[in-house]
C-alpha cells in the first residue's frame, strides 16, 4: 500500500487552521477520498470536530497546566516536549486507519509547531516521501505590504526548519474585497509589485531594507503563488487539492478508493 499523502497545515494564531482542515476533509471525502484528520494541538478548546486522531487523548494543555502548576506558555512548551515522547503511539493510531490522505492541524501558536526542536521531532516521525506543510496565509495581514512580507519570510523559515515542501494558501479570501484581493495575488505573482507597494508603504529610511527584502523575496519564486481559498464557502479547495498532488506524485489527479456515487 502506498504510503499516504500528509498535509500539515500551520500558520500564525486565527489564521482559520482547524476550520480551513475540516471544510478541506469534508471536500476530500464528498470527492471520494479517503481521510484521516489528525489534532496535534493539546491546547484546542474544538470539541467534536471530527478528529479521527486526537493528541489531547494522550496530552491535555489543562491537565498540564495543573499537574505542573504552569502559566498557559510554560504548559505549551512542557505540552510541546511531552507530545514528542508520545508521537509514536499517536503514528501507530494514524497507521491503523489506513487513509489516502492524512490532514493535520498543528498548534495555534506557531512558534510552538516552527521553533521548537520537539516539534521537528514530531513532524519527522510521521512524515513520509508524501509530505507537504499548508502555510496559511491570515488575510487581516496579508492585506498590507509589510505584513505580506512578514507571512512570506515566516513561511521560509517553516520551509528551513522542516525541510518538508509548501503550499502557500490565502485562508479566509473572502474577508477581502476583490480589489484587496486581486492586489494580495498580484504580489503573491509578480514581486516586482510587492516591492513597489513596500516602497510606497515605507519611510525612506527604510528603502534599503525594503530593497534587501525585495531581493530575497525574487529568489524565493516558488515560495509564493498563494492559492486563494474559503472554508465557509470551499473557494480554493480543489487548488490546495492539486497543489498537493504536484508534490505528492506529479499530477493534479489521484484515484479515489472510494469513487463517489452518481445516484
Amino acid at each position: 500500500m502506498e504510503e499516504p499523502g500528509t498535509v500539515y497545515f500551520t500558520g500564525t494564531a486565527g489564521a482559520g487552521k482547524t476550520s480551513l482542515v475540516r471544510a478541506f476533509a469534508q471536500w476530500m471525502r464528498s470527492s471520494g477520498y479517503d481521510v484521516s484528520v489528525v489534532n496535534l494541538d493539546p491546547g484546542s478548546e474544538s470539541e467534536g470536530d471530527g478528529f479521527d486522531v486526537d493528541i489531547r487523548e494522550w496530552v491535555r494543555l489543562s491537565d498540564v497546566e495543573a499537574e505542573y502548576d504552569l502559566g498557559p506558555n510554560g504548559a505549551q512548551v512542557a505540552a510541546a516536549d511531552m507530545i514528542a515522547l508520545k508521537i509514536f503511539d499517536v503514528k501507530q493510531a494514524i497507521q491503523e486507519l489506513k487513509a489516502d490522505y492524512v490532514l493535520i492541524d498543528t498548534p495555534g501558536q506557531i512558534e510552538l509547531f516552527a521553533f521548537r526542536e520537539a516539534s521537528k521531532a514530531i513532524v519527522d516521525a510521521l512524515s513520509g516521501d508524501r509530505s507537504v506543510v499548508a502555510f496559511l496565509f491570515d488575510p487581516s495581514l496579508a492585506r498590507t505590504p509589510g505584513g505580506f512580507v512578514a507571512l512570506v519570510m515566516l513561511s521560509a523559515t517553516v520551509e528551513f526548519r522542516f525541510r518538508l515542501p509548501m503550499v502557500n494558501v490565502l485562508a479566509k479570501s473572502d474577508a477581502l474585497t476583490p480589489d484587496q484581493l486581486g492586489e494580495v495575488l498580484g504580489w503573491s505573482d509578480e514581486p516586482g509589485r510587492l516591492y513597489d507597494a513596500v516602497s510606497r508603504d515605507a519611510p525612506s529610511p527604510d528603502v534599503q531594507l525594503s530593497t534587501e527584502l525585495y531581493r530575497a523575496i525574487e529568489t524565493m519564486g516558488p515560495l509564493l503563488g498563494l492559492v486563494p481559498t474559503s472554508a465557509k464557502d470551499g473557494t480554493g479547495l480543489e487548488s490546495v487539492y492539486q497543489a498537493c498532488q504536484r508534490v505528492f506524485g506529479g499530477a493534479d489527479d489521484l484515484e479515489p478508493s472510494h469513487a463517489p456515487s452518481n445516484e
